[in-house]
């Protein structure tokens, strides 16, 4: 059944309020889809009925609890270990050796990953600690994995998976070295998770955890915000990453046209750092 304009913008409006996703009309065809769910629940059959049940009371039928069920049924938590493989392994075959020189130091790392969905991104990162484990002997890592999803944070944090999930992105020797078959699913092993926590924060909201970050991975999410939201995204990322340290994007996203506060790095697809203020004031004079 279509979507009505004026139930469509309304449910644009919560999303967007709540996350700062802007919902295109080229993703309109999968509203009924995503709230299939919620219609079954609370027996209704389209979004008009949906939008009146929002527009109830809190105590009745609708309120803050329903807003949220449509929010989370129409983020797209799709995610895998690994992801984007020849990306991801630029960061141990390049990324992470040149923070461990920047580092050597205070041998001290501290990686956030936003927007990290079910927490696939987060313990891959720390699956690559721990095969490399002689090269961070004697140092500490901390991995902060951040989502807006409520629901995608709580199942980030069960480190609990299917055979479906686990094999997306993972070969069999992995799967063994890193989980535990159980009755319910694949469990991360308790030296994986020591090196992750998780918190629910939006990217546009407060700062999460301490501050900066030596690496930032925000893959595929920007994606999802329009201009205005992406440009306060990136000058949010700017204050999350160290001066000499790395923001990383997703395979189709840049930050070229779309911020002065990162340049991208030679020879290093997807990865991005901080412009010098002469690089910066250079990128403003040719936007």
């Amino acid at each position: 059944m279509d979507v009505s304009e004026a139930s469509f913008q309304i449910i644009a409006d919560l999303l967007e309020a709540r996350t700062g996703q802007h919902l295109t009309e080229s993703r309109r065809w999968r509203v009924n889809s995503a709230l299939a769910g919620i219609f079954r629940t609370y027996g209704i059959t389209n979004v008009d009925q949906l939008v009146c049940l929002l527009a109830a009371p809190p105590t009745t039928a609708g309120g803050a609890d329903l807003a949220q069920e449509v929010v989370e049924a129409l983020l797209n938590n799709e995610t895998y270990f690994f992801r984007d493989k020849p990306t991801f392994d630029q960061l141990p075959g390049e990324i992470l050796p040149e923070l461990a020189r920047r580092r050597r130091d205070s041998r001290r790392l501290s990686i956030w990953s936003a927007g990290c969905s079910t927490g696939q991104e987060a313990y891959s990162l720390a699956m690559l600690f721990i095969e490399q484990a002689e090269q961070w002997q004697g140092w500490h890592i901390d991995i902060l994995g951040t989502d807006v999803s409520q629901r995608a944070v709580a199942a980030a944090r069960s480190g609990l998976y299917s055979q479906f999930e686990v094999q997306r992105g993972l070969g069999v020797t992995q799967m063994l070295r890193h989980f535990d078959e159980t009755a319910r699913g694949w469990q991360v092993r308790d030296e994986v998770r020591r090196m992750v926590r998780f918190s629910q924060a939006n990217l546009l909201g407060p700062s999460p955890g301490r501050m900066p970050f030596d690496l930032v991975l925000c893959r595929n999410v920007l994606l999802y915000f329009d201009r205005p939201t992406r440009s306060a995204a990136f000058n949010r990322l700017s204050s999350a990453v160290m001066p000499d340290g790395f923001l990383m994007l997703g395979a189709g996203e840049t930050v070229v046209g779309q911020t002065d506060r990162f340049v991208p790095t030679s020879r290093r697809a997807s990865f991005f750092e901080l412009a010098s203020p002469a690089a910066a004031a250079s990128l403003q004079k040719i936007a």
